[in-house]
């Protein structure tokens, strides 16, 4: 809403080359950026109409490189206190001084509960900010020949080019409503034209040290790393640095192997370095992946990633789906999010794409997962290259679940009349067609290739019968093919706020898939504590601690004996994880899949969030177990325990976060109070747990022993 401003920062130095960034700019204005590079150099790199506002606008010039700044004083990439030191210290606001000692003061105030060591680190920043802030000296004419970016591509389609572009670039507000889809509905797949370029250190492959496993790609929560197999003779147009190296393993020998990043998507959270098993004998620090300075290597990853794209994808009838390595081959339809870096919940909404994608019908509760699923402008939803994908919508907080059993039951009316015209239309289509489609399993995706085979025949057949029975089967055809319905949330969603929507749809009976994204807090409504968090955890209306455990969702569903139930964490096991998804989508009946998905409202760096997840279940307060109703005809306990006995303390998980340590700091015998209250409630929920999973079988053992 400001048209003539005074002082202008920009925070994001590649944002100078996608937006005019000083249209807005007043005469004399204040201009702040924080750039890599100095004050000296800094003009040069300068788009052409930036430096154009620059001059005739008489603006004055500020650099700082905040990043390393932040770097130095041990904040990792966050750099909020550094730039807003920088305002107070040039916009005349308040006098340098007294601005200082107050940023000072609310530091103090903001961050004294979660420990000195923060206190000191913010302290350290605000000196070092001074420090590293210039001003530039501004030449009198314009010398770049750099033009910014068209905000979107001249190939990429046209509702991009003219609806989502003018959002990107801020002017929403100036599009008519006729720009607007008239049925409400967005195009998918479009995050991949949003090029964000917002990390300055970005992964880089070492190819001679790789061993294939996979693992980086199963955990990047932005889909930034992708693989693929190829054959030998596809190299022969690559690019000058593109790697293709012989797979591992001895069926692949006419074959290539290429892991690629996207660095412009990248957002640098460091998740697939830690990950990574692969490590250089010489320097163990070096592994198969490892974070460099993107500057440097960015326009060859650029070409190579084009290249990459053109490379075909594995045929999924040929891959295996029960392992990483196997998984890391397959296409993932929900990339590039805007999610927080190293975000805990993403990497589970790609994994199902990856083996459900395009088949998937979602409903999404409001929460984080909305935000960066559907988010305008562009949404991470995305198609294969047939142009098919999951079709995605979000609901209310409080109804999601009835709003997915709506899907459901929907799919399920579509599919009956689809089955009854067949039956009557099969003399016409050809019996022989008609029955193969009606009993055709579709568990497997060959199975569901075959499917779609049968179903594009019979719909040939049916676009050249002129009978009304014909044409509204040819409209529901489709549905012939089995789907995928997901009701998909947060903690806040599934535990309190939609509860009493999701007990409902679990007790139907009706073949539905929940998937709870479980962060044990509020995240994006801003860290209020939920019937998930843990005792002992600080949050918003517990700023105590909790006082009362964590709501068992899992015991409370698989309390009515008919619903597939999953606790998973991927950082934990991540075969168990591929598993409980796939026993979930394939079980005929409600499924509720519960995953520990680590948050920046923990207080932890992202880079361990999957540390965190593991030592999680390592002390117990996570523990991984599957409950699937289909081993008990089989005489068979449906529980079982994924995970060993806890073999650490409560605490040891704990205190790694600070949502766990500041009560610690502030009172501490209450802390402990809490922290001997949650090891208590860990070891009570293990026993049932374990008697549980345990249960039969002395029983069989003195049976079989008579």
């Amino acid at each position: 809403m400001i048209t003539s401003a005074d002082f202008i920062g920009c925070h994001q130095a590649q944002f100078l080359d996608q937006f005019d960034i000083l249209e807005q700019a007043a005469e004399g204005a204040t201009f702040l950026l924080n750039s890599i590079h100095s004050a000296d150099e800094v003009w040069a790199h300068m788009p052409r109409p930036i430096q154009q506002s620059i001059i005739s606008k008489k603006i004055k010039f500020y650099v700082i490189d905040a990043y390393k700044v932040a770097r130095d004083a041990h904040m990792g990439g966050r750099i909020n206190t550094i730039m807003q030191t920088c305002f107070f210290a040039i916009s005349g606001v308040l006098p340098r001084e007294d601005a200082i000692q107050k940023i000072k003061d609310a530091i103090k105030k903001t961050y004294g509960k979660k420990g000195e060591d923060v206190v000191l680190q913010n302290y350290a920043a605000v000196d070092a900010t001074l420090a590293g802030l210039h001003q530039v000296t501004v030449p009198t004419s314009v010398s770049s020949k750099i033009e910014l970016a068209a905000v979107m591509p001249a190939h990429a389609p046209q509702f991009l080019r003219d609806v989502t572009a003018r959002i990107i670039e801020g002017k929403g507000d100036d599009l008519p409503v006729s720009a607007m889809p008239i049925d409400g509905t967005y195009p998918t797949a479009t995050t991949k034209w949003e090029k964000r370029n917002i990390s300055q250190f970005v992964p880089e492959w070492d190819a001679d040290l790789c061993i294939q496993c996979g693992s980086c790609a199963f955990v990047c929560p932005h889909a930034c790393i992708r693989a693929k197999l190829y054959d030998q003779d596809k190299l022969s147009n690559a690019p000058e640095g593109f790697r293709g190296v012989k797979p591992k393993g001895k069926d692949f020998q006419d074959q290539r192997y290429t892991l690629q990043i996207y660095v412009e998507d990248c957002t640098g959270c460091e998740l697939c370095v830690t990950v990574c098993p692969a490590k250089s004998k010489e320097n163990s620090a070096h592994r198969a992946i490892n974070m460099v300075e993107k500057e440097p290597i960015h326009q060859r990853e650029i070409t190579n990633e084009k290249f990459f794209d053109t490379l075909p994808q594995p045929i999924r009838d040929n891959t295996n789906f029960s392992s990483v390595r196997g998984i890391q081959f397959i296409e993932p339809l929900f990339e590039f999010s805007g999610a927080c870096s190293g975000c805990g919940e993403t990497p589970y909404l790609k994994l199902l794409t990856q083996l459900f994608g395009d088949r998937m019908m979602v409903a999404n509760a409001t929460g984080c997962s909305s935000i960066y699923g559907g988010n305008l402008p562009t949404t991470p939803w995305a198609q294969t290259s047939e142009g098919c994908g999951p079709a995605w919508a979000n609901s209310l907080f409080e109804d999601n679940a009835e709003f997915g059993f709506g899907y459901a039951l929907t799919n399920e009316m579509h599919e009956g009349m689809a089955r009854k015209l067949l039956q009557t239309l099969a003399p016409t289509v050809g019996d022989t067609l008609a029955k193969a489609i009606l009993d055709a399993p579709q568990l497997t995706d060959a199975e569901i290739t075959a499917q779609r085979a049968r179903v594009r025949e019979l719909k040939n057949k049916l676009s050249s019968i002129r009978t009304s029975e014909a044409k509204s089967l040819f409209t529901l055809a489709d549905r012939l093919i089995r789907r995928s319905v997901w009701v998909i949330g947060g903690d806040g969603w599934a535990y309190d706020i939609g509860y009493g929507g999701l007990d409902h749809v679990i007790a139907s009976g009706r073949n539905i898939n929940i998937l709870v994204l479980d962060t044990e807090v509020y995240s994006n409504t801003g860290g209020q504590a939920s019937k998930s968090t843990p005792i002992g955890a600080i949050a918003k209306f517990a700023n105590g601690g909790k006082e009362v455990g964590k709501k068992d969702l899992a015991m409370m569903a698989m309390a009515y004996g008919h619903v597939y139930v999953a606790k998973i964490a991927m950082g934990a096991n991540r075969a168990q994880t591929i598993q409980a998804m796939r026993e979930a989508e394939a079980y005929n009946g409600p499924s509720i899949v519960i995953a520990y998905s680590h948050c920046i409202a923990h207080g932890i760096a992202m880079k361990d969030g999957l540390e965190q997840q593991k030592l999680a279940t390592q002390c117990g307060h996570w523990p991984l177990f599957r409950y699937d109703p289909r081993r008990t005809p089989l005489g068979e306990n449906p529980l079982v325990l994924d995970s060993a006995a806890p073999k650490s303390a409560f605490k040891d998980y704990a205190y790694n976060e600070i949502r766990y340590r500041m009560l610690s700091r502030q009172d501490p015998e209450h802390a402990d109070v809490l922290m001997k209250r949650a090891q208590a409630y860990v070891d009570e929920r293990w026993k049932v747990y374990k008697d549980m999973a345990d249960h039969g079988k002395k029983q069989d053992g003195e049976t079989a022993q008579a």
